[in-house]
């Protein structure tokens, strides 16, 4: 396995190489968010029943059939009962996803959302209203959410292994999303 890292740190060796079985941010991990992808070829995001966006929106409007369907009314609705975050992916050579969106109009668009109800908000900061700092909070927790899951889907997963003499294994630690996190952990581990 190629090393992206390595260096030498009280007579040990710190190798930094990719997690060969990352886990997968969005079924290992406890998450705030609930994404929602809809893919012809890809199964991404959490697992969910919702056949498209529309059916999403009416779930999270909590319609029932009150009035005449109106779209536009329904997704204003279901904006007033969770905070949503479009995703986006691009599909070349590998994929990549984020909340923004991508400047290649052909490798890439909107393949879903990721959500939280505020109910789950509110039980999250054990509040009963959402603050406009709380509601901050929250779209910024969604989005680290798909920044991990960015990186799992990229194969940006690593881990550190510190060599001992004749290059043994005296230690290892795996699961990181950042060369960064990984090569920081790895340095507190040998200076302990």
């Amino acid at each position: 396995m190629f090393e992206l890292h390595r260096e030498t740190l009280n007579d040990k060796t710190i190798r930094i190489i990719p997690d060969p079985d990352p886990m997968n941010p969005r079924v290992e991990c406890e998450t705030l968010g609930t994404m929602i992808c809809w893919h012809p070829r890809y199964n991404l995001g959490d697992k969910h029943s919702y056949r498209n966006n529309q059916e999403l929106f009416i779930a999270l409007a909590d319609y029932e059939d009150e009035a005449p369907f109106d779209l536009e009314a329904i997704e204003k609705r279901a904006l007033r009962n969770a905070i949503i975050l479009p995703l986006y992916l691009y599909d070349h050579s590998g994929l990549t996803m984020n909340t923004t969106g991508f400047s290649c109009p052909w490798d890439s668009g909107q393949v879903g959302y990721v959500f939280v109800t505020l109910e789950d908000a509110r039980t999250e900061f054990s509040a009963k209203r959402l603050s406009s700092k709380m509601r901050e909070r929250a779209l910024d927790i969604l989005r680290t959410e798909v920044d991990l899951y960015d990186a799992y889907l990229r194969g940006d997963y690593c881990g550190f292994e510190i060599m001992g003499d004749d290059d043994e294994v005296i230690n290892s630690c795996w699961g990181f999303s950042t060369m960064a996190d990984c090569l920081t952990e790895a340095r507190s581990v040998l200076a302990a």
